[in-house]
């Protein structure tokens, strides 16, 4: 597997990184075989040739996981680049006790890159940036040699992730970034204008669920899968350096394989297939969405763009099951109550479209005139379920 410069940090990074979030034990596994599955997904990961292993606080397991596999000698330290990440906290002692702690979970005195965690609103940011706070801690860390580098991860919206950048304290960044949402694409442009390296999450899952692709994708990206597709797309590009792929068994890598076996720019062929996938977004007509978020703010905080754009993925590919999983990470509405439920938070905040009032403060922002109230009601009863169809007929 080829290797990229990660930026500023001049480590030399495989192009798929192990995410490790989905190693920790499911419900109800067997240990024994919990244990043998995490080996064997550990260790092949590496055989494989990827020398990224990344890995979190907020992975339940996860840290324990990987400084179990290292007492044992499954795997070994000088085998990969280490990533944890951490959360932001009040203090700087309250940082170094989580990096401390996680440290010993891992069973490591050496972290290569470590990531703040879920920089995600600018109240974070300035958490995470205050004087007495995180950074201060971090600093202590890099200049007694126990991280190597300092990086963050966001889901955030694009301009806190471009005021995160603009801090000039991180060396690489971790965002979202897929075929199917380029919206933070001038976030990738400037991270790169400053040296620094990007890691992209979760392309195969929050990518598209692209690991089980309608027929529809499937037969629009042949000969290819949507999987390979998605990841020429984002590998053609020399400013992104590496892939999260969350493996949770051995075999889980063996769909990854065929899209990183070529560099250099995109084949025609590969260009002809992406013009299919271009071409299909036409069957949305003058409904289509470019997801420019002129529309925003919203006052019930409907997420209106994220919500249009499901919308185009669920016409344009028939990417249902998709649509369905993130729009049911939003707010909703208690059957009991009717008041707002559930979401995740700075994760992925909003409300999902019948929280939508018809106050009209959308319409005259939209470039495209699109009538956004009728759009978020079509998408709303296509992805929210019996349950979400009967509270919207409710109201």
């Amino acid at each position: 597997m080829y290797l990229r410069r990660f930026g500023k940090t001049e480590l030399k990074i495989s192009v798929l990184t192990l995410g490790a979030m989905r190693i920790p034990e499911e419900q109800g596994e067997d240990p024994i075989l919990h244990h043998e599955r995490v080996s064997k997904t550990l260790r092949r990961g590496l055989d494989l040739g990827i020398n990224h292993i990344e890995t979190a606080r907020g992975y339940g397991s996860s840290e324990s996981l990987i400084g179990r596999a290292l007492a044992d000698g499954l795997i070994k330290r000088e085998e990969f680049i280490l990533t944890t990440k951490i959360g932001p906290t009040q203090t700087a002692e309250d940082f170094r006790k989580n990096l401390e702690d996680s440290m010993t979970r891992m069973n490591v005195d050496y972290v290569d890159i470590l990531d703040v965690h879920g920089i995600n609103t600018q109240g974070l940011l300035d958490l995470t940036m205050k004087k007495g706070g995180c950074m201060d801690a971090v600093q202590k860390a890099i200049d007694e040699k126990i991280i190597g580098h300092i990086g963050f991860s966001t889901h955030g919206p694009l301009q806190v992730i471009m005021n995160t950048i603009n801090t000039d304290a991180f060396e690489s960044v971790n965002l979202h970034y897929y075929y199917f949402n380029q919206y933070n694409r001038p976030a990738v442009d400037l991270a790169t204008e400053k040296d620094m390296g990007v890691f992209i999450i979760s392309p195969t899952d929050k990518g598209g669920l692209l690991f089980n692709p309608p027929q529809k994708l499937v037969d629009l990206c042949a000969p290819y899968s949507p999987i390979q597709m998605n990841q020429r797309w984002l590998l053609s590009q020399e400013k992104v350096h590496t892939l999260s792929l969350g493996a949770a068994k051995a075999e889980e890598f063996d769909d990854h394989l065929p899209g990183v076996e070529k560099e250099g720019p995109l084949t025609p062929q590969e260009e002809e297939i992406f013009g299919r996938l271009h071409a299909a977004l036409e069957i949305l007509g003058d409904t289509y969405c470019s997801f420019c978020h002129a529309c925003l703010p919203c006052p019930e905080e409907v997420h209106i763009p994220e919500i249009l754009r499901l919308r185009n993925m669920t016409i344009s590919y028939d990417m249902v099951e998709f649509g369905k999983y993130r729009y049911k990470m939003f707010a909703q509405h208690d059957p009991a109550t009717g008041k707002r439920v559930g979401g995740a938070d700075h994760w992925f905040p909003g409300t999902q479209g019948d929280f939508c009032t018809n106050c009209g403060e959308c319409l005259p922002r939209c470039p495209l005139n699109l009538p956004i109230p009728a759009l978020l009601k079509e998408t709303h009863l296509a992805l929210a379920g019996e349950l979400g169809k009967r509270l919207w007929n409710d109201k």
